[in-house]
């Protein structure tokens, strides 16, 4: 069997992804980057999980993602929204103490991709992911076009199981799995 037949053959494993909107401003109905982000995930394959609305307020913020990260119908989280500088810019913020681990690669693809379209302003945002509780956060800025490219440059391939050489999906079994680990015999607690 050659090598494509056998990456052909892998299955495609739709992931339960959460999409939260980071506005003072927006609603469902105008909420274009947010609608954005489930157009394709779901055209992708991927489920909707949840979706939601909250204003630039890092207790806000923290308590959507804190609920979504203990919840176990969530494997991805997506924003949109709050990653500029200005004073009601607080996604990083609130975000960040959460992670984990944090994905600096995220940041600079992210980065590489805006540069070729926007030039030198793609310094004007803090996009930022990592992991925290075996679930994925994206943090995207939040306009539309940010979105697709962060989704079609970067999240499109790494959360389908079938990119190759890696991707994200095949990891997710061990992102807790220092939660799972039974202490050595005979070590010191």
């Amino acid at each position: 069997m050659s090598k494509m037949s056998s990456e052909a053959a892998k299955p495609f494993i739709p992931l339960n992804i959460a999409v939260l909107t980071i506005s003072d401003t927006r609603s469902l109905a105008d909420d274009k980057s947010g609608t954005t982000l489930v157009d394709r995930l779901t055209a992708a394959g991927h489920k909707l999980a949840a979706r939601a609305i909250v204003t630039d307020d890092v207790g806000a913020i923290r308590d959507v993602i804190r609920n979504w990260i203990a919840d176990e119908g969530v494997d991805v989280v997506l924003t949109t929204g709050g990653t500029g500088f200005t004073g009601r810019d607080v996604t990083p913020e609130a975000v960040e103490p959460l992670f984990e681990k944090r994905m600096d690669g995220f940041s600079i693809a992210f980065h590489m991709l805006s540069h070729a379209k926007i030039g030198a302003s793609t310094v004007q945002s803090r996009a930022t992911a990592g992991v925290a509780g075996a679930t994925f956060i994206f943090c995207l800025p939040g306009s539309p076009g940010a979105c697709r490219d962060g989704w079609d440059g970067i999240l499109a391939a790494q959360l389908d199981y079938r990119t190759r050489p890696c991707n994200f999906v095949e990891i997710m079994p061990r992102l807790d799995e220092h939660l799972r680990r039974p202490k050595a015999q005979g070590g010191s607690a």
